[in-house]
């Protein structure tokens, strides 16, 4: 893997882990994790691999650190001999989760849950897939929990919520 998209990854994953952790009490944070997740997914997943596919890459071994033979096996059957097909289904979803992220609401929280399932998939690829995608997953549940959040609302907030009933009409008027 050329050191470049290590360093890509690496950062990227960085700036998602600490925006989810500061995004329940920060919505800038929250803005920032969904751009650093869309980044993620459009060029750490989607571009890498449109690169990596148009220049020759093989992706016929990637399955073969899995611990279990039932991936391995079908990955060599099915995926490797018509990767040029799975690959560009791979890319859209890449870019189809990058593009959820950043269109806000029900969006992106479809977005996120989307990640997550991608990066638990990733998980039967090989143990050394558990760190990062563990990590990530976390990051993105914390993410969709301040997504999730009702408009306005913080947890530093220790006043009592105003009731949203309106006020009744001859309480206004008695004054």
């Amino acid at each position: 893997m050329p050191v470049p998209w290590l360093i890509f990854w690496s950062v990227t994953e960085l700036v998602i882990i600490v925006a989810a952790v500061w995004s329940w009490w920060s919505p800038r944070a929250m803005h920032v994790g969904r751009v650093a997740v869309a980044t993620l997914f459009i060029a750490g997943g989607a571009l890498f691999n449109t690169l990596h596919l148009t220049t020759g890459g093989d992706y016929a071994g990637f399955a073969d650190a899995s611990y279990l033979p039932f991936v391995t096996d079908t990955w060599r059957a099915v995926v490797a001999p018509h990767q040029d097909l799975f690959i560009a289904l791979l890319i859209a979803f890449e870019l189809g989760v990058g593009v959820l992220m950043v269109s806000g609401d029900r969006w992106t929280r479809l977005g996120l849950v989307a990640a997550i399932g991608f990066h638990v998939g990733l998980m039967f690829f090989g143990w050394l897939y558990y760190p990062f995608s563990i990590a990530m997953i976390v990051a993105f549940v914390l993410l969709l929990r301040a997504e999730r959040r009702p408009a306005g609302d913080t947890a530093t907030t220790a006043l009592p919520r105003q009731s949203t009933l309106a006020t009744p009409r001859h309480a206004r008027h008695s004054a």
